[in-house]
């Protein structure tokens, strides 16, 4: 069982500095990021009304949002009604034990798990296996980055740094300490590594009687909880087992079917570039046969909620379209945000999820070129770039920083001021250095100093034209 975790990884820039060196990692990264982004860009195109939905999508997440007290309530009550059972998890650790005495009721030591952002948050595994249950992760992507005793690396597609010969490595050397073995002879073929993945599951699917999954949606009218998949392990994980135990995001609650419409065709599009998912499933409360347990997570998000810039990071549907824009993602890679939830979208939830703790949350809000490629992205118009601004504004800063920026303040505050800056920066333009001192030298080590000119604008300004308009 895997004992890696993000836990106690060190800043961005340390983490993002190694990255970089790794040139097969980038391959990867570039040839996935881009494949994705070509096909998203082909199914946006086919709707006219693109730029509705979005603006649709932001406006029922804020109104959601401003009255999730009210929506939550009465999605816990329909669940209720419909044979369920509701249970609130103030954090990760309650949470975790919500879940493992679920499932140390039944008496059961093992679960199959849906791909699960929530349950990764958490650390569900990891605490799953402290109470001597073991989780099998059932997604293609997520399996290959449990049995390579990995971390995922990207949203969408967790196991995005790795290329196919890697794969089937991984699947020849750990397949049998997790259950049937790779069969022999194995190729790198997608379609024979699938196929590979497909017989090894399958055992899983027909033998465990506990599943765990997170939902993409929850519908408060009804109680409906709905999972998008491309390849058909979810709705075997949510029909098989005799008890489903779903662990969600507060967040991820609509008003009604209606609101549901839009998502539907926001999210293939923004996530996998399709017109819609091969598999949408959805289930209200107990099905006959099966017990049903809902666990609603904050672990912070009510923190982020209460903040009016940052909380338009919950109306994130985890599409993961940010990620395969940013130019910063696709050279460092999703383990260098040191969280489950990597690139544009890890960098202001993360930081507000975890409160900007550690070295590495006050790190987050500054990977990034702050371009706009995700904003532009999002299907749900999150100002990633406004996010990140604020949160900079937020996290700590040294002393000598403070001082020099109200200095700058003092300057630019005053057009007489900063006139006078300008004539004696002009007369000593010649002494400007061409790498900084100190600290202030990773500045100028990664960045050309352009040739300063020979006027100022506000002189060019004076005697022109202009000057006398």
């Amino acid at each position: 069982m895997t004992g890696v975790t993000f836990l106690g990884m060190p800043a961005f820039p340390v983490n993002a500095a190694a990255a970089v060196q790794d040139s097969q990692l980038r391959f990867n990264l570039r040839r996935a990021t881009h494949t994705i982004r070509g096909k998203r860009a082909s199914a946006v195109a086919e709707l006219p009304d693109w730029a509705e939905l979005r603006t649709a999508g932001r406006q029922i997440k804020d109104h959601t949002l401003r009255n999730l007290d009210r929506y939550l309530l009465q999605l816990e009550e329909a669940v209720t009604g419909a044979g369920g059972h509701v249970h609130w998890a103030a954090d990760a650790q309650e949470a975790n034990r919500i879940v493992a005495g679920l499932v140390k009721a039944t008496g059961e030591t093992s679960v199959v798990k849906v791909k699960s952002m929530a349950t990764q948050e958490i650390g569900l595994n990891e605490a799953l296996a402290a109470e001597g249950v073991t989780a099998y992760e059932t997604d293609l992507a997520e399996l290959i980055v449990q049995l390579g005793d990995d971390l995922p690396s990207h949203i969408l597609v967790p196991a995005i740094h790795r290329n196919r010969a890697e794969i089937r490595e991984i699947f020849r050397r750990r397949m049998a300490a997790w259950g049937r073995a790779a069969p022999d002879g194995l190729t790198d073929d997608p379609a024979a590594l699938a196929e590979a993945a497909r017989i090894h599951l399958r055992e899983r699917f027909l033998s465990t009687k506990v599943a765990i999954s997170g939902a993409n949606f929850m519908i408060a009218e009804t109680g409906t909880l709905v999972v998008l998949e491309s390849e058909g392990n979810g709705r075997m994980c949510l029909t098989l087992p005799e008890t489903l135990i779903s662990v969600v995001g507060i967040e991820k609650v609509l008003p009604g079917w209606r609101d549901l419409e839009v998502f539907l065709q926001l999210l293939p599009r923004s996530s996998t570039g399709e017109r819609m998912n091969p598999y949408t499933s959805t289930w209200t409360g107990a099905v006959e046969g099966q017990e049903f347990h809902l666990v609603l997570l904050d672990n912070g998000r009510t923190g982020v909620l209460a903040d009016e810039v940052g909380r338009q990071a919950l109306r994130c549907i985890r599409c993961s379209a940010c990620l395969n824009v940013c130019p910063v993602y696709e050279r460092a890679g999703g383990h260098a945000y040191g969280s489950v939830y990597s690139g544009p979208i890890g960098a202001i939830l993360t930081p507000q999820l975890r409160g900007m703790t550690s070295e590495l949350d006050a790190s987050l809000p500054y990977a990034s070129t702050l371009c706009g490629a995700c904003f532009d992205a999002c299907p749900v118009a999150i100002d990633i770039p406004e996010v990140l601004v604020h949160l900079r504004g937020r996290a700590p800063h040294p002393r000598a920083e403070r001082l020099g920026m109200r200095a700058v303040g003092w300057v630019l505050g005053d057009p007489g001021r900063l006139g006078r800056a300008e004539r004696l920066g002009a007369r000593l333009r010649r002494f400007a250095p061409r790498r900084l001192p100190g600290s202030l030298s990773a500045w100028t080590d990664t960045r050309d100093i352009p040739d300063i000119p020979p006027e100022s604008f506000r002189d060019w300004w004076g005697r022109t034209d202009g000057g006398a308009r």
